[in-house]
């Protein structure tokens, strides 16, 4: 299933490692604050977007960005 969604993504050397789905944008803005204040490392980025991905639906009913759409 498509969607337009926010998602907050940890780039590790300007590659995305990892993308989170966020209810929304004041929520990603606030995990990307938290994050950064315990980031160690400097070649690690957190940053959030809006953009369409790809969603699974999990076990227990929620969803996971399965794939990004960056266009």
């Amino acid at each position: 299933m498509e969607q337009m969604v926010i998602a907050l993504l940890l780039l590790i050397n300007n590659e995305i490692s990892e993308a989170r789905l966020q209810p929304d944008l004041s929520t990603c803005l606030a995990g990307k604050r938290k994050a950064n204040r315990t980031n160690t490392g400097n070649n690690i980025e957190y940053r959030c977007i809006k953009s369409k991905a790809e969603l699974e639906k999990n076990i227990d009913g929620s969803y996971s960005i399965k794939k990004l759409i960056l266009e």
